[in-house]
């Protein structure tokens, strides 16, 4: 059976669960002529059939993205569809290669900044996935947080607690003093009480380590 017969639009199916049984089938398998197929159909003419494939794609990257990791350019073409589905699912996709193949990843930062900037919310903090990761490798730590801090001052405050939480972790004496000064300069941004407590949280854990 094809791989695009297995997809949920073939079945008719608006929930996720074939395409996620498909993509726990192909990553076990490592089965990469399905990979191939999948990337094909990226410009399949039927919106449903692309939609479900770059679902597959980074659902097989997230578990094994060395299978997906060949296709980094077709990922890297799709941050500039129209179709904002294909394009926060590719810079999904790329977060995977990210922690594989950091060096090809990096090199192409720009094109994700740019793709951030007028992406949806699903894009950006994917971008910012990627940035956090770049933090921990000494070559890219300091240009990665550099422009981590930019999303850190300048992202929606529905995001920030979480883009905090997630770069704490990376967050090193090198990099702690920005840190620290970025987030509290955001503190009366918040309109719920609870977003900037996560905030707050974060701060007063950062304060423990230094």
């Amino acid at each position: 059976m094809s791989v695009i017969d297995q997809l949920a639009s073939a079945f008719g199916r608006r929930d996720e669960k074939p395409n996620l049984d498909l993509a726990a089938k192909i990553a076990e398998s490592e089965d990469l002529k399905a990979v191939e197929e999948l990337v094909a159909n990226l410009q399949n003419r039927n919106k449903d059939i692309q939609s479900d494939c770059i679902k597959v794609l980074y659902e097989i990257g997230a578990v094994k993205p060395r299978l997906i990791e060949s296709h980094l350019q077709a990922f890297l073409t799709l941050l500039e569809s129209s179709n904002n589905r294909l394009q926060w699912g590719a810079m999904t996709a790329l977060d995977c290669i990210a922690g594989v193949n950091p060096e090809a990843v990096y090199a192409e930062l720009p094109r994700l900044a740019a793709a951030a900037d007028r992406g949806s919310v699903i894009t950006r903090d994917h971008y910012v996935g990627i940035l956090i990761r770049f933090c921990v490798i000494g070559a890219f730590s300091e240009s990665a947080f550099a422009l981590l801090n930019e999303q850190l001052m300048g992202c929606p405050e529905n995001q920030l607690p979480m883009y905090a939480e997630n770069a704490l972790p990376v967050i090193s004496g090198d990099f702690a003093a920005l840190f620290r000064e970025t987030l509290t300069s955001r503190l009366d941004d918040f309109e719920k009480a609870s977003k900037r407590a996560r905030v707050e949280k974060v701060l007063k854990k950062l304060a423990a380590r230094l």
